[in-house]
């Protein structure tokens, strides 16, 4: 195995929390199927597990408890479902059942292989009765065939001759798991799914459920295959099937157990079980090892894009390829699902999508694999009627305003203060559609879905916005930082709305003159005075200014506040949410989280590098980062502005977030966000990579404790490889045509090879 690409863990514990947190850590996942890596023999009766397999975009409908019934408050809200139990198997030894908590466990390993796609668990075993074995397990999500997860088992006898019987599950008895004690679990016990049918087919077993509200199918059907098989039976019952199978070995021996699991659903196709049938057919008519040999070829091309490496610290490269996996392992590969904030690791959040996915995740595809970002966007568009829908709910009479968190479209946030009111997710959502288009030019896909996307979402703005006083105001929001809620003119809302207004403009005079442009403007009745009505907003938005402290405050009342000093409160109480009420957090100057930092981030044109390096000294004194979306905001900026070790603590504090626990609730799924941060610390941060609408810019620094990084970056039609070194740094064309890019505040011209002397302490854009 090339120590690149393996994330390795040696003498497994045994402990419940260990284990839960492993079930995240080692999931298999390729954006439509989702498998925690609960061990296959399971736990003890008294252990919790959070047994989950899921479909991305797989959901079903439950009720939003509402203390007062206001008008217009969620009622129902989506949540991502544990569709079946596929990964159960059982083995006996003359009998003696394997379990890493009976006997003596002689030496344990887990791992996750990114180049070859698949996670591993090795256990040489002893049992109670003196029986030692060898046991290898091999799972796998395919990319190739994104409907088949599979299990391999090889199983090598030390001193022991005899039978093994081996009884593999299906069942479609599952629930979601839940945890009443922590709000980013669901709240309540609840079944979701019923089985409709179990059956055997051909020695396949199938199993069709439906969702109780939704009114979703789903079907999963399991084949087994083990090496000198002697004898078979199927014991169907209670919407399960168990697969019995007997062989035998003699000491030194191998035997060889292949687990197919494929999925269907009924968002995507019209007969499930048909369709799950006709999968597995074309999983079993290739070998094993050609299924692993296609899923190192997706994964060859996928790192080719993408691939980020360190040379001077192996434990930061690995987690940093560790973290590029699992946004590939996340990402939905259809127009049917998104990025959930969990991923499909877990259950946290139950399984929604927020603005993570365009602000965090997003930008990472959009220059490395813009397919995934285009596949995205239309899952967006997909739910643009929905987001009308919701702006009238919201008492706006044009318009779409997307929910906050969701699965299908409709607003699942019961807490509106810190939800619904995060109108910034419109413009999070226009960002990454102009953004897209900045780095692939495709006017293809902004005539069929990116203009509509902009123009509608700019319509909430003006209906939402007031001039008065002679500028643009937006009231009574909520920022990124969910400490400060309802507040007027937050600072990363206003900057956003006039870029995404100013861009609404561009594009229509861009495409104005075009046929398929104006059919659509005449579908949605899109005027050319409310084109300049966005001008005018845009012109004379109102951005928070603070002339005494030279900064930019979060919003107009943020800096009447009285200031918490973070240093005095006690470490047990963070996150702040679980220990404080919402109000007395509402009445400080304290932040969850990068907001106005966030905004001079993503934005940075638009302020002075004086008001930028106020701002952060200023927010970083009372950012708390109780979020895992802040870290690697607060290390992008300190890059640039030449903090060069307070940059690098940050990346490592951000880049092990998951790998160690650091907020205590990784057993919920992945931090799927702050793993797209991750590449964004080291790319936008040290290497000063930024996108715009005049090109691409590149302004990099190379961290005193590395001897070198590198990074990919696919522009147009162009694949550029950047390599930074101690005194001089690398731009090479791949492939492609050449492209303009400036280094530094230069222009050159990349035709080939380009090598540029580093620059100053921070390479400012």
């Amino acid at each position: 195995m090339n120590k690149r690409s393996v994330f390795e863990l040696n003498d497994v514990k045994l402990d419940n929390n260990t284990l839960l947190l492993h079930e995240s850590l080692f999931h298999n996942a390729n954006g439509y199927i989702g498998v925690r890596s609960a061990f296959e023999e399971g736990y003890p009766d008294a252990y919790k597990t959070i047994r989950g397999q899921y479909i991305n975009g797989f959901y079903d409908f439950k009720e939003a408890k509402q203390a007062e019934n206001l008008y217009g408050l969620v009622q129902e809200k989506q949540t991502m479902l544990n569709v079946a139990d596929t990964q159960s198997i059982n083995i006996y030894f003359d009998e003696e059942p394997f379990s890493m908590f009976t006997g003596k466990v002689l030496q344990s390993r887990r791992w996750v292989d990114v180049e070859q796609g698949v996670t591993g668990r090795y256990v040489a075993w002893c049992s109670p009765l003196g029986k030692e074995l060898e046991i290898t397990i091999i799972r796998m999500a395919s990319f190739h065939q994104l409907s088949l997860f599979t299990i391999e088992y090889q199983i090598k006898s030390g001193n022991f001759s005899g039978d093994i019987m081996i009884e593999s599950q299906h069942s479609g008895n599952v629930s979601n798991f839940f945890d009443p004690s922590d709000p980013r679990t669901a709240d309540e016990d609840e079944q979701y799914l019923t089985p409709m049918s179990c059956n055997i087919q051909y020695g396949t077993s199938y199993i069709t459920s439906i969702t109780s509200k939704s009114n979703l199918e789903v079907c999963s059907c399991v084949k087994n295959f083990l090496s000198g098989e002697t004898e078979r039976q199927f014991i169907i019952g209670d919407n399960a099937a168990r697969c019995q199978m007997v062989t035998s070995t003699q000491k030194g021996g191998t035997v060889k157990l292949i687990k197919y699991s494929v999925f269907a659903d009924s968002l995507r196709v019209e007969d499930c079980k048909a369709y799950a049938a006709a999968e597995m057919k074309k999983a079993l008519s290739i070998s094993m090892q050609e299924l692993y040999q296609y899923q190192e070829d997706y994964l060859a091309e996928y790192w080719k894009n993408c691939d980020v490496e360190i040379q001077g610290d192996d434990a930061l490269d690995i987690a940093l390829k560790y973290s590029l996996f699992q946004l590939m392992q996340t990402a939905s590969k259809d127009e049917y699902g998104n990025i959930a904030a969990k991923g499909l690791s877990g259950e946290g959040y139950e399984g929604q999508y927020f603005w993570d996915s365009e602000m965090y995740v997003q930008p990472f595809f959009t220059v490395t694999n813009p397919q995934i970002s285009r596949n995205l966007i239309s899952n967006r568009y997909e739910a643009l009627e929905m987001a009308k829908l919701n702006a009238r709910i919201l008492g706006h009479e044009k318009g779409a305003l997307y929910p906050w968190r969701t699965i299908m479209g409709k607003e699942c946030s019961g807490y509106f203060p810190a939800g619904s009111a995060q109108y910034h997710i419109n413009g999070d959502i226009a960002y990454s559609v102009i953004a897209y288009y900045l780095a692939t030019d495709d006017e293809a896909f902004m005539h069929e879905q990116g203009t509509e996307i902009i123009f509608e979402t700019a319509r909430l703005w003006m209906d939402v916005g007031i001039f008065k006083c002679d500028g643009f105001h937006i009231n009574a929001v909520t920022g990124p930082d969910e400490y400060t809620c309802l507040v007027n003119n937050n600072y990363y809302t206003n900057v956003l709305a006039q870029y995404h207004l100013r861009w609404a403009v561009k594009l229509y005079e861009r495409f104005v003159k075009m046929a398929e442009f104006r059919e659509m403007i005449s579908r949605i009745k899109l005027m050319p005075e409310e084109v300049e009505g966005f001008r005018n907003a845009a012109d004379k938005m109102v951005l928070p200014y603070d002339e005494k402290l030279k900064i930019n405050p979060q919003d107009d009342s943020f800096l009447q506040k009285k200031i918490w000093d973070i240093e005095t409160i006690p470490k047990e109480n963070f996150p702040l949410l679980l220990h404080y009420h919402p109000l007395y957090l509402y009445r400080h100057q304290i932040c969850k989280q990068a907001d106005t930092v966030l905004a001079h981030f993503i934005l940075e044109d638009t302020q002075s590098i004086e008001t930028i390096r106020n701002s952060f000294d200023y927010y970083e004194k009372i950012t708390t980062h109780d979020s895992s979306l802040s870290k690697s905001i607060f290390c992008i900026m300190a890059s640039k502005l030449g903090m060069e070790d307070k940059a690098f603590v940050y990346f490592g504090n951000s880049l092990n977030l998951d790998l160690m626990d650091h907020q205590k609730n990784t057993k919920d799924g992945l931090h799927i966000a702050n793993m797209g941060g991750n590449y964004l610390a080291i790319v936008y941060g040290f290497g000063g990579f930024r996108l715009k609408e005049s090109g691409i810019f590149f302004a990099p620094t190379l961290p005193a404790k590395w001897t070198s990084y590198k990074f990919h970056i696919r522009y147009r039609n162009s694949l550029i490889n950047v390599e930074v070194f101690r005194d001089q740094c690398s731009f090479y064309l791949e492939d492609g045509t050449p492209q303009e890019i400036t280094v530094y505040g230069k222009p050159y011209l990349l035709e080939n090879l380009l090598t540029i002397k580093i620059e100053g302490e921070n390479g400012e854009v």
